[in-house]
């Protein structure tokens, strides 16, 4: 317990020092930018007198050291600054981060569903041709991109001229699941599904990869050979072994995802972190730019924090390093 104790404090100490440094990053890189936050928020009419009085307010005209501290006294307080329209950052990420999360994570859980049953298929199966119709799919789906997989399901299966129309080709307005079930499940399909794949095919060969090597070790040939259920040997000894690598893998695929929901997001027109950033970008709207970075930047650290402490229920040795 206290080797579990320590590598949770080791964790914890090491949060605030990579926060700390995703900020510096962020704010230094849009330090920058050329568009004038002044400009931007008193329009191209301002005076010149009226520009100078903004940026004193604001501290604009402060040292890079200064203007870093106060953008970190406003963090803690949950200040992520103002958009072009005077509407608080805080407020507009906390309405769009959410959608992200979920097609986020349930793209991963697809992903990861579909690695486990095809990666111990595989595995089971190596060399025969379950296997290699296996390796074909995660070949094929690597090589395919989420935006390009996201066009062609909208195609296919999309309500456009020729397509299925199962599923909505732009979702207009977002439903949340405690509101209406069905229409959440149907607009988030097509979304999940497309980041999903990618990620899957790729676990799909690590997992395959990961099986073979504990199936090949003593222990396995030991416990069938004392008589213990080939099925249960796999279940209990094999498949809990081999998912440290997948899962050291898979919390660097919830940044890859989290960076793939953001294109998606604007191929199916959800209002969310990519529809965010975009408009920022087009408005060079620099806090809202730096607000939804930063936001995504300290999501993707503490999921990789849990990652690496989702070991410790996965393998218990890893208790004692």
């Amino acid at each position: 317990m206290s080797n579990l104790l320590r590598l949770i404090g080791r964790r914890l100490i090491a949060f605030p020092i990579m926060v700390l440094g995703v900020t510096l990053l962020v704010f230094v890189v849009m330090s920058f930018s050329p568009a004038d936050p002044a400009q931007l928020a008193l329009g191209e009419s301002a005076s010149t007198e009226a520009l100078e009085k903004y940026r004193e307010e604001h501290g604009l005209n402060d040292p890079l050291l200064v203007r870093y501290a106060s953008f970190l006294a406003g963090l803690v307080r949950g200040d992520l600054g103002t958009t072009t329209g005077n509407t608080p950052v805080s407020d507009v990420v906390a309405k769009a981060f959410p959608i992200t999360l979920q097609l986020t994570f349930l793209g991963l859980a697809i992903a990861v569903v579909i690695a486990l049953v095809l990666g111990v298929l595989a595995a089971l199966f190596r060399d025969r041709w379950v296997d290699q119709v296996i390796r074909v799919f995660s070949i094929a789906s690597l090589a395919m991109p989420s935006f390009w997989l996201a066009i062609l399901l909208i195609q296919w299966l999309g309500t456009v001229p020729g397509g299925w129309g199962v599923f909505p080709a732009l979702i207009l307005d977002w439903v949340p699941l405690s509101e209406n079930a069905a229409v959440y499940a149907n607009n988030v399909t097509l979304p999940a599904v497309a980041l999903a794949v990618p990620v899957a095919g790729s676990l799909t060969r690590v997992v395959r990869t990961s099986m073979v090597e504990e199936l090949d070790k003593d222990y396995v040939r030991t416990a069938i050979g004392s008589g213990i259920p080939y099925p249960t040997v796999v279940a209990r000894n094999v498949l809990r072994n081999a998912l440290i690598t997948p899962i050291t893998v898979l919390g660097l695929r919830v940044g890859y995802l989290m960076g793939g929901a953001a294109i998606i997001e604007i191929i199916f027109n959800i209002q969310a972190m990519g529809q965010l950033i975009l408009d920022g970008v087009m408005r060079n709207d620099v806090f809202l730019v730096q607000g939804v970075t930063l936001t995504v930047a300290i999501a993707f650290i503490i999921v990789n924090i849990v990652v690496d402490l989702l070991y410790v229920l996965v393998n218990p040795r890893i208790r004692s390093i």
